[in-house]
């Protein structure tokens, strides 16, 4: 009785963890190619962008800390002074036009890959949409 019951919550577990999971890997994959369209030729296809004109995405301190502010970047574009990594960058980013749920897949990528980690927290795209323009 008890393996049963053991048996029963390992599955109730793993069934609560993996579609998240799987979801974010799903996720992620979308968003490198939604990556490779739309942001590659600024941030590179290591992510580590150009010094002092486009700001790295790999092991961005900026990004890392306050994903909000990759959000916002993404979904409205982004025009004005920014510290990434200690280097001051002050260069424009246009909105590129994304659906939320694409902000959300590309998001989702950036935080996954080149030394950045979002834990297994994934962004969704109810989460892009509650992101607002400050006026």
């Amino acid at each position: 009785m008890k393996n049963i019951i053991a048996i029963i919550s390992v599955a109730i577990f793993c069934s609560a963890i993996f579609p998240q999971d799987d979801e974010l890997a799903k996720s992620i994959e979308r968003g490198k190619m939604i990556y490779s369209e739309n942001c590659i030729t600024c941030h590179m296809g290591t992510g580590e962008g150009v010094t002092g004109t486009f700001p790295p995405l790999a092991k961005s301190d900026y990004l890392m800390k306050t994903p909000e502010n990759a959000i916002k970047a993404i979904k409205y574009g982004l025009m004005g002074k920014i510290k990434v990594n200690g280097v001051d960058y002050d260069n424009m980013m246009p909105n590129p036009g994304l659906g939320n749920d694409e902000i959300a897949d590309v998001t989702n990528y950036i935080m996954n890959n080149w030394g950045n980690s979002s834990e297994k927290k994934m962004v969704t795209e109810k989460m892009v949409d509650d992101i607002k323009e400050k006026k």
